[in-house]
């Protein structure tokens, strides 16, 4: 009984590997990061996509109530952090409806460190549709979406990946 159940959770453990590693796949190369004119949440002015122009970026679309994108809060801050003088950045798109407060309010709690405005509908189509959150995409220096992230993603592929597009 116990091989059984031994079997059983390895053979679940390697299925979630799996599903894992075939949702996260590179775009396709031409993928041009669109551009935009979105609110900062904390300081209400308007961020054109123009200020990212030569940076690599992490864009994520989140909302403040969704658990995985909370959960990936200190590993973005930490990539931000340790890659920002590289000329990295993440960026945090929020898809909440109830406005800036609410998203200001989690950036000021959480100590975010990050970039974070508010997204809207336009564009996260224009990224190529955010199905669900969180979604990321990272965006080499050139501007080209390279790979997208559907869901929460582990903090060594994210660096793995940001170190490959900053080489």
């Amino acid at each position: 009984m116990k091989q059984f159940l031994v079997l059983r959770n390895l053979s679940v453990f390697f299925t979630a590997l799996l599903f894992f590693f075939v949702s996260v796949h590179t775009v396709s190369a031409a993928s041009k990061m669109p551009g935009f004119s979105l609110e900062n949440v904390v300081t209400g002015k308007t961020v054109d996509s123009s200020v990212f122009k030569g940076k690599a970026l992490l864009v994520t679309f989140f909302a403040t109530w969704c658990p995985p994108c909370m959960q990936e809060i200190p590993d973005l801050i930490k990539l931000q952090d340790e890659y920002a003088a590289k000329g990295f950045s993440v960026l945090g798109l929020s898809v909440d409806q109830g406005g800036a407060g609410i998203v200001k309010k989690l950036v000021e709690k959480r100590s975010i460190n990050y970039p974070v405005l508010l997204a809207d509908g336009a564009i996260a189509r224009e990224f190529g549709g955010v199905v669900g959150i969180p979604t990321s995409f990272l965006v080499n220096g050139k501007g080209q979406i390279v790979k997208k992230y559907p869901g929460y993603v582990p903090h060594m592929v994210l660096e793995n990946d940001i170190q490959h597009v900053m080489q």
